[in-house]
């Protein structure tokens, strides 16, 4: 049986763009797929009464500046040279999210994926501006308006909010969620373990 890492994903999570640049060497090393599930990461806060970091951690004295020391300790690690904390931040990543769905019933998945990360993660842009997420989609040989009908699409919304309740229903409670199997795996930082369950199986 193939062996499949799932990633419970949201754009919205600068941690999701990292480890989307380091899973393929996981998946290169252990031959292992990548199956990009894409869930709505306020929906499963919602779900779970979990919150960002950003707002979890505001009155803890010091936990906030660790955060971000690690976050740049992963960088240098891996080389993510082309990261940029997008000066939106927090990005509302809806629009974004349905149209990852709509783009993957479609066929465009892929593509779409490297070119909105890159919005979000690397030039800095108002992604949830659909003027701003249109031209991105655009530039990537996608269609820009007629994805944007498509994220109105009833089909489109009901299946970001079963991935997203399903996900919920799995264990997850935040963004990047992994699964091995049925082990569950939260967290950039639990990337060896997660290549450890893969060599396990």
């Amino acid at each position: 049986m193939p062996k499949t890492i799932d990633f419970i994903f949201d754009f919205a999570s600068f941690n999701a763009y990292y480890v989307h640049r380091v899973l393929p060497g996981i998946a290169a090393r252990t031959g292992a797929a990548i199956n990009l599930i894409p869930c709505l990461l306020g929906g499963i806060f919602k779900a779970t009464g979990n919150q960002a970091p950003i707002y979890a951690f505001a009155g803890v004295k010091g936990k906030l500046a660790y955060e971000m020391l690690e976050n740049e300790r992963f960088v240098k690690k891996h080389g993510l040279t082309a990261f940029r904390m997008n000066p939106h931040f927090p990005v509302n990543s809806l629009l974004a999210m349905r149209g990852l769905i709509a783009a993957e019933m479609d066929g465009g998945k892929d593509a779409y994926v490297e070119a909105v990360l890159r919005g979000f993660w690397e030039d800095g842009l108002k992604m949830d501006a659909p003027a701003v997420w249109s031209e991105v989609v655009d530039k990537a040989g996608l269609n820009g308006a007629a994805l944007l009908l498509r994220t109105q699409d009833p089909a489109v919304k009901a299946k970001l909010a079963a991935n997203t309740e399903a996900a919920v229903a799995r264990g997850a409670f935040g963004v990047p969620t992994f699964f091995v199997g049925e082990e569950m795996f939260f967290g950039k930082e639990r990337l060896g373990q997660v290549e450890a369950a893969v060599n396990r199986h």
